[in-house]
């Protein structure tokens, strides 16, 4: 009997060697290799769009003029200092300055008109540029908010679906989806906000119709009034659509704050 003891764990701890090896090498690929290979794709595949000639150099520049340019915002060069007199890292300060959370996702963190003018390089002045600018103003919260969610599903209920003979499809139909669904809701209420604050501000440039536009134009002839009344407009508007939202959120998840 005492032999048999020594044996069997030796055997064991030999097999669970060869077993773990190649879990850490998966989590080294996922979180190391895979975001690395992905960033080469996208810089191989933008050059080969660029040489192939598609777009005008104006509209998709060459990766390599893109890496002038920021050694030129960067530096002292010519006797013009980075950019407007001010480097890059100068410019970069002084936003992060007025950021009260600087700890933010790089998606998250890039506002929506700071790429609203490139929309407007590539996509024209009429309305491809404001909706593209919704559909990406949007997704940010969203999809945090909505990975968040399905993230911090309660592990303890799907390991008892599962107990109960509950396939994967049906885990994620009965216990994530139901879990993750306050959250998602919240990330859309968050993202129609972000995405109508950000229409209104770019109609500011070029808005009329619009009633961004309008409170612009009224501005620039100092008309108060009808200024005042967009300023209305705008957050009435806002409390309407926050409120049909809430609406449909109590009606889908019902048992929201009764957990």
């Amino acid at each position: 009997m005492s032999v048999f003891v020594d044996i069997v764990p030796s055997e064991s701890h030999t097999d669970s060697r060869p077993a773990a090896t190649p879990g850490r090498w998966r989590a080294l690929l996922t979180k190391a290799v895979l975001p690395l290979l992905s960033v080469v794709v996208f810089f191989v595949v933008w050059q080969l769009v660029a040489l192939a000639g598609i777009w005008n150099q104006t509209f998709v520049p060459y990766p390599s003029t893109v890496w002038r340019a920021f050694l030129d915002v960067s530096t002292t060069h010519d006797g013009v200092r980075g950019y407007g007199g001010y480097l890059l890292v100068e410019h970069l300060y002084m936003t992060l300055r007025r950021v009260l959370e600087p700890w933010l996702t790089f998606l998250r963190a890039l506002p929506p008109l700071a790429y609203f003018f490139l929309l407007v390089i590539w996509l024209g002045i009429d309305e491809a540029p404001k909706i593209t600018l919704l559909a990406l103003a949007a997704l940010p919260p969203a999809a945090v908010a909505t990975t968040a969610a399905v993230v911090a599903a309660p592990v303890g209920l799907q390991e008892a679906a599962r107990a109960l003979g509950a396939s994967r499809a049906q885990v994620i139909r009965d216990v994530v989806v139901p879990s993750a669904l306050p959250e998602t809701f919240t990330g859309i209420r968050l993202a129609v906000g972000m995405a109508y604050s950000s229409v209104v501000a770019a109609e500011l440039f070029n808005g009329i119709p619009g009633i961004g536009g309008l409170v612009k134009d009224a501005s620039n002839y100092n008309n108060t009034p009808v200024v005042l009344v967009g300023i209305f407009a705008i957050g009435i508007s806002g409390l309407v659509i926050d409120g049909a939202l809430r609406a449909v959120e109590r009606r889908a998840v019902p048992w929201r704050g009764k957990i």
